[in-house]
């Protein structure tokens, strides 16, 4: 039975995106499970209707080979005569059974819709959407169906402001850019929205020209308000439009803080923002950023008075009926009948809808768990799905863990019991803290669902998203067990909201076999391939010392070399300036006296280090600077060498160099030996 319901499932799936043009399958699950895979309804859900007829689409090649016979162009096209609700109902039920009990098309032919060519009566429950529209100093208040056209709300401000329908443009929708016959229907628009209307061509009043071009200047702007919590001390730098009222300010700070409106208690608004339905442009607050804060409002008990306001809808003011659209019809919170509510008579949602921040959103969630069902619970992860699987699975092997997704769906029955039983249960917030990484989302609302689905299928792949939206509301909330491996992430198991905490923690730890065991393969993998490149680096550390050795060596050896070269130049260069020196000394040396003249003449004999004699004649009168000049130039300068006379013994190079030999005591003759200093 269940192959057979996903068959069916399958095919409404198919007909849907061939009807509807939609490509992409989760955004037509999505719609289909809005409808509760009610196919014409989905389909009147999407294609834009007029007066809630439902026509079809058919090429006249189409009608003729459909499951439906045979028919003309002219019987596709023809009017349907007009018929009472209830017929037109049965006629559509009709169609959609003859459809589903029909066989399929072949592949051949083209895709169909399971709705007849001919024009039915579809029965559609019309919205009422509440507008609220400010230009310049006035506030407009229109309510509308949601099947009229943006044009009929400039039909309607043009009676109420005075100003053509020509030059008037109405700006705040969220979908970008729309014409006047844009139905209010295909935009998706919620039950309250605010609008602004822009008429540049039309010039101000003499009374209002300063404030609204002020307001004007700054309709394309954006505020960064710096937003403190006192009670979470927690700080949000939000960015919002300058069109922005402070009621819708308000209310998007409500999903953050879980504080009503009616509860909050501000301090930073000017006293110019008296009311709630200005826009930031006309508030007079700080561009482009301003500080505010808000704390609750410390109230007493209710009384009697206030808790009739809370079971019954209709007493509650404009400003505060905001907080209850979501209410159920009769003022009752469904929570409230499974035991699930607070004291509060409408129960904050566990996460906003289309946050754009997933770790703003997640601590939201926290924060209404521990509102709900105490402190004592796991500690979620705050931050992407993705970070979470980084944080579990991409570190060492010894650090990594597994991961645990908790899935919260507010309408099923069983969350309340699961989570104040299973999820608040110290063994099981003990084994999870220790062990995983647990991560939390909400699947009450659909577009959380959907986002949830998306990113499922980004990081675990389609199968995961598969079996996730295969699981119907009652079977909430889940327990996604994920582990980390090489190639992909795998879901090990998924545990269902109707279980026990002995079963719960029995799951937990069968899951945390299969992950220990291949963690010790990872921690083995891994130590062997940390002492592969250990052993890399030490050989490579061993090969560069050796490198270093040899370039040490090597200019070692240079610089000797270089030393040595030095050395031998400055040799060079003192032997040259010795021999210079000694060539200069011996040309000015007197000639050698003659032994026949007639002047006294002193015969000197003189022994080198090396034993030779040296012989030469000198005048008497002969200066000692002569002789010591003569030693010098046989190579044995006087700064180098000592001329000693043997007996007595003296030194004669420390004797005055101007006395004469006479006066030296070195006449007629002297045998005198030279002696290096020290």
């Amino acid at each position: 039975m269940a192959s057979d319901s996903n068959m069916d499932r399958e095919m409404i799936l198919a007909d849907f995106q061939a009807c509807t043009g939609i490509d992409n399958i989760a955004e037509a699950i999505t719609l289909l499970e809005l409808n509760n895979w009610d196919l014409v309804a989905a389909i009147n859900g999407v294609i834009p209707q007029e007066n809630g007829i439902l026509q079809s689409n058919f090429s006249s090649e189409a009608s003729q080979t459909g499951p439906y016979g045979p028919h003309s162009q002219s019987e596709a096209t023809a009017p349907a005569p007009s018929a009472p609700p209830s017929s037109a109902s049965a006629s559509t039920s009709a169609s959609a059974s003859a459809s589903s009990s029909s066989s399929p098309p072949s592949s051949s032919s083209p895709a169909f819709c399971p709705v007849q060519p001919s024009r039915h009566i579809v029965e559609r429950q019309s919205r009422m959407l509440n507008f609220h529209v400010e230009y310049r100093q006035r506030s407009t208040e229109v309510v509308l169906e949601d099947a009229s056209t943006i044009g009929d709300i400039k039909s309607i401000l043009e009676t109420e402001l005075q100003v053509p329908v020509s030059k008037m443009q109405l700006k705040g929708w969220k979908s970008g850019d729309v014409s006047d016959s844009t139905v209010l229907r295909s935009l998706h628009l919620p039950k309250n929205n605010s609008l602004y209307v822009l008429t540049p061509d039309i010039a101000p009043s003499a009374s209002t020209s300063q404030s609204s071009s002020a307001q004007q200047g700054l309709s394309n702007q954006n505020y960064l308000l710096v937003i403190s919590h006192r009670e979470a001390q927690r700080d949000y730098s939000l960015n919002f439009p300058a069109s922005k009222t402070i009621q819708e300010v308000k209310r998007n700070i409500s999903d953050l803080t879980n504080i009503p409106v009616r509860h909050q208690q501000w301090d930073g608004w000017p006293a110019s923002a008296s009311d709630d339905s200005m826009t930031l442009a006309a508030s007079g607050i700080s561009y482009p950023c301003h500080h505010l804060t808000v704390c609750r409002r410390s109230s007493p008990a209710l009384t009697v008075d206030q808790t009739d306001e809370c079971t019954d809808v209709h007493m509650v003011s404009d400003s505060e009926g905001d907080d209850f659209e979501d209410a159920p019809e009769f003022g009752v919170d469904e929570s409230e009948i499974f035991g699930m509510g607070s004291s509060s008579c409408r129960k904050s949602p566990m996460m906003p809808e289309n946050s754009e921040n997933e770790g703003d959103a997640l601590l939201h969630f926290t924060a209404e768990f521990s509102r709900r069902y105490g402190d004592c619970h796991p500690v979620f992860y705050i931050g992407s799905l993705e970070a979470a699987s980084q944080e579990a699975f991409y570190g060492k092997a010894r650090d990594r863990k597994l991961l645990a997704i908790y899935l919260h769906n507010d309408e099923s029955v069983l969350s309340n019991v699961f989570c104040s039983q299973m999820m608040c249960a110290d063994s099981i917030v003990s084994y999870l803290s220790q062990n995983f990484i647990t991560w939390a989302w909400d699947v009450t609302k659909e577009a959380n669902k959907a986002r949830l689905l998306t990113m499922c299928t980004r990081h675990f792949g389609s199968v995961v998203a598969q079996t996730i939206r295969t699981y119907k509301t009652d079977q909430f909330p889940l327990l996604l067990i994920v582990m980390g491996k090489r190639t992909s992430n795998e879901v090990l198991n998924v545990i269902q909201g109707n279980t026990t905490v002995d079963e719960l923690m029995m799951r937990l730890m069968g899951a945390m076999e299969i992950f220990t065991a291949q963690q010790q393969e990872d921690i083995k993998d891994e130590d062997e391939r940390e002492a592969r490149e250990m052993v890399k680096r030490e050989q490579d550390e061993a090969y560069r010392l050796s490198l270093e050795a040899d370039r040490k060596k090597r200019e070692a050896q240079e610089r000797e070399e270089a030393e040595q070269v030095r050395q031998e130049r400055i040799k060079k260069e003192q032997e040259e300036e010795r021999e210079a020196i000694r060539l200069s000394l011996e040309q000015a040396l007197p000639p050698e006296p003659k032994e026949e003249g007639g002047e006294p003449i002193s015969k000197l004999r003189i022994r080198t280090p090396s034993g030779e004699f040296l012989e030469r004649r000198f005048l008497g009168s002969c200066k000692l600077q002569v002789l010591f000049d003569f030693v010098a130039s046989k190579g044995y300068p006087s700064d180098e060498f000592k001329l000693l006379t043997t007996f007595p013994r003296r030194n004669i190079t420390q004797l005055d160099p101007a006395w004469s030999l006479v006066e030296a005591k070195l006449f007629p003759q002297e045998t005198l030996f030279l002696e290096a200093k020290e």
